[in-house]
């Protein structure tokens, strides 16, 4: 199912190079099943989640970490585009010396061009302090055994394809073949450049006909966020994880985030409805819950 989420203007606006792709959120019905898996030291993060995964036949899911440690250890930070192809791009690589202590991480795994891949935004602990980014995760090694919480998705997960809108290969939400568990219901998403994220949350819930849900996972990036419960971060380009939020009927949508700023320091708040804006996309798993 695809959204139209004209009305739900939201500043600020980041000019993309292509053109605005329709529709402006994309979602999918798909089912949901927990996972409680431990990733143990020695693998790199990509492979280790694929193992795990792969051992109890999931290829897409949504993943939330916290604890253990990471060495060797690359990352990246949001940053100015050097030229006009893209409206924002990364820093250069960094690669901390003595690894660095893992706080928390939310990952989108799916696939690209037929193999495991993933997209993974953390908070850690480094030599020069708290820092938060974009993981590199063939580069970064688990060097202490990490606690994952999955959502393992059948019915609809997310594949690496272009985006002629962003000039960037992204996560996309696509429909799955085979069988599908016998999970919860569940939602997988992708919102567009320069729209509502919050508004997207609860469009996504209406269309699908879900009257509470809960975020799972979820990583994505805000244009100049503006929160309700913390200070603004004026940088166009930032980096975040979803922490929190969902949909109720008592509470509407809601989310909350941590994120990097272009210098990689950590921010944390409460997204302001109708105040903010995708920066590239958003690539987000709703689960259906009870009261």
């Amino acid at each position: 199912m695809t959204g139209s989420l004209e009305g739900a203007q939201a500043a600020p606006y980041l000019a993309q190079p292509g053109p605005a792709l329709q529709p402006r959120l994309v979602s999918l019905p798909a089912r949901a099943t927990r996972l409680d898996l431990v990733l143990p030291a020695g693998r790199s993060l990509l492979d280790a989640i694929a193992a795990a995964l792969a051992a109890q036949g999931h290829a897409h899911a949504v993943l939330d970490l916290a604890g253990g440690a990471f060495g060797p250890f690359a990352y990246v930070l949001p940053a100015l585009a050097p030229d006009a192809r893209h409206a924002a791009w990364y820093s250069d690589r960094h690669v901390p010396p003595g690894g660095a202590a893992l706080e928390r991480a939310a990952i989108t795994f799916g696939t690209r061009d037929g193999a495991p891949w993933l997209h993974c935004h953390a908070i850690w602990r480094e030599a020069a302090g708290r820092r938060a980014g974009h993981v590199l995760p063939e580069e970064t090694v688990i060097a202490a055994p990490i606690t994952a919480q999955a959502w393992a998705l059948s019915g609809a997960g997310f594949q690496f394809a272009p985006d002629a809108e962003t000039n960037f290969t992204l996560f996309q939400p696509i429909a799955l073949s085979g069988p599908t568990a016998q999970g919860s219901r569940a939602v997988v998403l992708r919102v567009r450049p320069n729209e509502d994220p919050v508004a997207a949350i609860a469009l996504a819930c209406r269309e699908h006909g879900i009257d509470r849900a809960a975020l799972r996972g979820g990583v994505g990036s805000l244009v100049s966020p503006r929160f309700a419960d913390a200070p603004p971060v004026p940088d166009i380009a930032t980096e975040l994880l979803v922490t929190g939020g969902g949909v109720t009927p008592e509470d509407g949508a809601t989310l909350s985030v941590a994120l990097a700023d272009m210098q990689g320091r950590v921010h944390a708040g409460r997204v302001r409805p109708g105040a903010n804006a995708a920066c590239i996309t958003c690539e987000l798993v709703l689960e259906e819950v009870a009261e």
